[in-house]
């Protein structure tokens, strides 16, 4: 096998190892890797605002919004009047929260950043730069993409079911 092949099969493998994880991840939780790591930076950080959640996590806060919405139909956060200022709308995570992020498995990426941090400096950033790399490789280096490993959608569809992000490419998949 040549050397792309070989990168194929483990960016082949990467993918497959993270969607493999979120559907455990799912069938444990009954949560979505989003919803989870938004339950988790509650639990860390405390009640937050949407838009202090949103920079928190690294999100744009109409998908921060959505999340929330799934979470408070499953009652597992509530959204409540600052006391301090009456303008203001935190999230805080429920008992009923709080206990099931009690019992979550530790995610994929809690491991990767785990081990990535026990890495010397150097091997850190070798893997940085390849990534980079295969990045600018597949043309995703000008794409929004929030700290996490995740494939499922985080953006918003089109009206014709594309992702926002894929509108300019659409007209290349014509050939």
């Amino acid at each position: 096998m040549d050397k792309s092949q070989d990168a194929l099969v483990l960016l082949r493998q990467i993918i497959r190892a993270t969607d493999l994880h979120d559907k455990h991840l799912s069938r444990m939780t009954g949560l979505t890797m989003p919803q989870l790591l938004t339950m988790q930076t509650l639990h860390i950080n405390g009640s937050l605002t949407i838009g202090m959640l949103a920079k928190e996590m690294n999100l744009a806060q109409a998908t921060v919004t959505s999340i929330l919405d799934r979470l408070e139909r499953k009652q597992l956060v509530r959204r409540e009047r600052s006391s301090t200022d009456k303008r203001k709308v935190l999230a805080c995570p429920t008992d009923e929260g709080l206990k099931l992020l009690k019992s979550a498995p530790a995610t994929l990426q809690d491991t990767f950043i785990r081990q990535f941090a026990d890495m010397h400096d150097w091997e850190q950033s070798m893997i940085v730069a390849a990534l980079e790399h295969v990045s600018h490789i597949l043309g995703a280096h000008h794409l929004d993409a929030a700290p996490m490993l995740d494939i499922g959608a985080l953006d918003r569809t089109s009206e014709n079911g594309v992702p926002e992000y894929l509108k300019s490419e659409q007209n290349n998949w014509k050939d």
